[in-house]
């Protein structure tokens, strides 16, 4: 098992990895609206999912993949009212590549966020 950690994305809040490698398949830990210094963007929930991605992009990237490469995902939201505003935005990173994905409303995410996702991608090396 292989732990991923890029300063481009914001440091793990608790005892875990940004992700891992297992078997050439990436795991990401859930992804919220943290700049990569770690300071909470202050946005709405279109706002705040375009920071999720470029967290999803940059843990990627350091596991040596992508979002083309992204085999599944699980979206939580603190409403489902907010579907259709993250479809839309979520729609702008998986235009043609359409990974399986599962959406949930949530009583409550870290730090009082709209929206956290996790990825699950290949990776060969």
């Amino acid at each position: 098992m292989e732990m991923i950690n890029t300063s481009k994305a914001p440091a793990a809040i608790g005892p875990y990895s940004q992700g891992v490698i297992v078997n050439n398949l990436f795991f990401s830990s859930g992804q919220i609206a943290l700049a990569s210094e770690g300071n909470l963007l202050d946005g709405d929930v279109i706002e705040q999912t375009h920071q999720v991605f470029k967290n999803i992009q940059a843990v990627l990237e350091e596991a040596g993949s992508s979002l083309q490469s992204v085999i599944k995902t699980t979206v939580y939201l603190k409403d489902m009212n907010s579907f259709n505003a993250v479809n839309n935005v979520y729609g702008e990173y998986f235009e043609n590549h359409k990974p399986a994905r599962s959406c949930v409303e949530v009583a409550r995410l870290p730090k009082d966020v709209e929206i956290e996702i996790e990825v699950i991608a290949s990776v060969i090396k």
